[in-house]
């Protein structure tokens, strides 16, 4: 299990989280666990599209794939005056 931390917030959202758990019949602790988890990352989120467009592609998506398209994408941006590959 990890350490516990405190995060700072003001009083307000505190008192909000605190009726928030407890109609939920929850912990703040718990609550914050479950907002955080329930929302994914920029990178799950581009890792979520990926899976999704090679499925779309009939192709299964794996490292190789996943370096075969950071490649080409790179190309892209290089041809388009943006980064060098």
């Amino acid at each position: 299990m990890s350490r516990p931390t405190s995060i700072k917030t003001s009083e307000e959202v505190r008192d909000r989280l605190s009726v928030i758990a407890a109609e939920r019949g929850t912990t703040i602790t718990e609550l914050l666990d479950e907002l955080a988890n329930r929302e994914p990352t920029d990178a799950e989120s581009e890792q979520q599209r990926a899976v999704a467009a090679a499925a779309e592609l009939g192709i299964d998506y794996s490292e190789q794939v996943q370096h075969a398209g950071q490649h080409a994408w790179a190309k892209i941006r290089a041809h388009q005056g943006g980064a060098a590959a």
